[in-house]
């Protein structure tokens, strides 16, 4: 116990990436604390390069994004969600980071110009149809610069038990509490999504997020063509 409590408490940069959200409702800062504690942030930050441009696609109250840019200050760090809302809170919390990390409303599956070092997506795809989950990730790959990351994290459906446990909670947020914006999920193989990035001309690997976690979290990269 000791240990996964451990492997979940916030760093020193997800501890500070917290404390911005200090003056949000009540309602948010739980949110965030939750969110930090069941998504494992810390494996997906040490994906991402070191420095340059990154793009979050559904970055919603900016917790990754913030995160993100104080683990790695040399990054630049924009985050885009179609919720007004959840930007708001997230521009607010980011007000004293000298526009070293940004957040703008954007269009459901909108990819601003870029080109980007990397591209990350955490837990957002499940929320579009699987074609327009393709599409996204066309869209992301094109918009890197040569040999830049696209960096998904997503949920698998293996283990069954964990799939049914996640698809039981993500009934509860999207479509009975709203928290989440969409009205129905589509879980895409994270195998089936590499095939499409391969496709692409991606060199792509994936790994397990899962160990002692109760979600089958699976992080999937794709390095683009070009070095």
């Amino acid at each position: 116990m000791v240990t996964l409590v451990n492997a979940r408490r916030p760093d020193q940069a997800g501890r500070a990436a917290l404390a911005h959200y200090r003056d949000a409702s009540p309602s948010v800062r739980v949110h965030t604390l939750l969110r930090w504690w069941s998504a494992p942030f810390a494996a997906v930050e040490a994906a991402l390069p070191r420095s340059g441009r990154v793009l979050e696609i559904g970055c919603g109250h900016g917790l990754f994004s913030l995160y993100a840019g104080l683990a790695g200050p040399a990054r630049t760090v924009h985050g885009v969600d179609i919720d007004a809302d959840k930007i708001a809170v997230a521009q607010a919390a980011a007000n004293d980071l000298g526009g070293r990390v940004t957040f703008e409303e954007a269009p459901s599956g909108a990819v601003p110009p870029g080109p980007w070092e990397s591209v990350v997506i955490v837990d957002v795809l499940y929320l579009l149809d699987e074609q327009r989950q393709q599409r996204l990730l066309t869209d992301a790959v094109a918009s890197l610069s040569p040999g830049g990351l696209l960096v998904v994290k997503e949920m698998a459906q293996e283990p069954a038990w964990k799939a049914r446990w996640n698809a039981a909670q993500e009934t509860l947020s999207v479509k009975l509490l709203g928290i989440t914006e969409g009205g129905s999920f589509t879980f895409v193989p994270p195998d089936r999504m590499a095939g499409w990035l391969r496709d692409l001309g991606s060199v792509t690997t994936q790994r397990r997020l899962d160990s002692r976690r109760l979600h089958p979290h699976h992080l999937l990269l794709a390095r683009a063509p070009g070095s």
